[in-house]
């Protein structure tokens, strides 16, 4: 069990909602449905206190857009009062569920995060070839629609397992069945609390591989996971395991075209990067895309270049692109200097 049975209280109390407010509408109080909401806010959060007080609270319907980032996507957007409770939850549950999860799940998780993923995987490959002198294995999978996929019930049922408090538990209901893609099935990817929720799915994947198949070196970005080791069958054993856990136990299956058995000297895509034994680089579709992208931005030499800019420069300078740097530097007459170092391991604390 996480907390207490007074987590409900926690959740719907005026400071927790005054607080998940202040954090909710960080950077976004000009955007007009968080202006109209705080034009009455304490009137707004009176009322939201009340219906969760008397368990009259109910979710509204979603706005749903697309967007490209860079494959395609399909999002759905909460009410600004939704949205509200969604992070007073995340507020509330996040700490208590954090701390049970595996270290090596690296998805929407404080101090985590892609890079701090992708420089675990450069350690797990020196450790598993003893500093590239073994030939060893990689297997990379990513499960099919994962957020469509995730069983409501099964979700609920994993919930239950961890928390006591029956309010709590009635409110979340309510939001997991706020939203659907079939039949008692999928998650909204516009929800805080969706990332939590997928978390705590697929930590009974985590640790079934942990604990259970005792795989030494796995780490977890969101619904894509990675074991190595020096065994090329024994990840092929492990394979099937984990497709009879996802199939049996969560109702989820692998995609096919993205299980990928490797050795480690030919290079391992990950979180965007591509880890080679003696360099990193970026991935070769995301190098394209950053000159495309700025490509038709260059002329504007607008502060949207400027941001598309350093943003790029930020994920590049994490592995060894000085000469892509400064390729980038060359065509759009820009000055690299002290702009394109490498990011070391060290300057990324990892728990060894």
């Amino acid at each position: 069990m996480v907390g207490s049975d007074h987590l409900f209280e926690k959740v719907i109390s005026i400071e927790n909602l005054l607080k998940a407010w202040a954090e909710f509408a960080d950077g976004k109080k000009n955007r007009p449905d968080v202006m109209l909401f705080a034009q009455n806010l304490m009137s707004n959060i009176l009322e939201l206190n009340k219906d969760l007080n008397n368990f009259q609270y109910q979710h509204a319907s979603y706005e749903q857009f697309n967007i490209t980032d860079p494959k395609p996507r399909i999002i759905h957007k909460a009410t600004v009062r939704d949205r509200l409770l969604h992070r007073a939850v995340y507020r509330v549950l996040y700490p208590l569920f954090d701390q049970t999860f595996i270290f090596d799940s690296y998805s929407c998780r404080e101090n985590k995060g892609t890079h701090r993923a992708f420089f675990r995987l450069v350690d797990f490959s020196k450790r598993v070839s003893c500093n590239n002198t073994h030939v060893s294995w990689a297997l990379k999978c990513d499960i099919r629609k994962f957020f469509h996929s995730i069983d409501q019930k099964i979700l609920i049922k994993l919930l239950v397992q961890r928390i006591e408090d029956g309010r709590l538990m009635n409110l979340l209901k309510k939001l997991i069945e706020s939203f659907e893609c079939s039949l008692g099935k999928g998650m909204p990817l516009g929800n805080l609390t969706s990332q939590l929720f997928a978390n705590i799915y697929l930590d009974s994947l985590d640790k079934f591989v942990k604990h259970k198949l005792k795989v030494k070196y796995y780490l977890r970005y969101a619904d894509d996971f990675i074991l190595l080791t020096e065994n090329r069958e024994l990840l092929l054993e492990y394979l099937k395991n984990i497709e009879s856990f996802l199939s049996e136990q969560l109702k989820l299956s692998l995609h096919p075209d993205k299980i990928i058995l490797r050795k480690l000297n030919w290079g391992l895509d990950f979180v965007g990067y591509v880890a080679y034994p003696k360099f990193n680089l970026p991935r070769r579709r995301t190098v394209q895309r950053i000159f495309v992208k700025l490509e038709k931005i260059k002329v504007q030499k607008t502060e949207q270049f400027n941001r598309s800019l350093q943003s790029y420069l930020a994920h590049l300078k994490h592995v060894d692109t000085y000469k892509l740097s400064a390729k980038i530097a060359t065509i759009f007459d820009i000055n690299s200097e002290n702009k394109f170092k490498k990011l070391s391991p060290d300057t990324i604390e990892i728990n060894r």
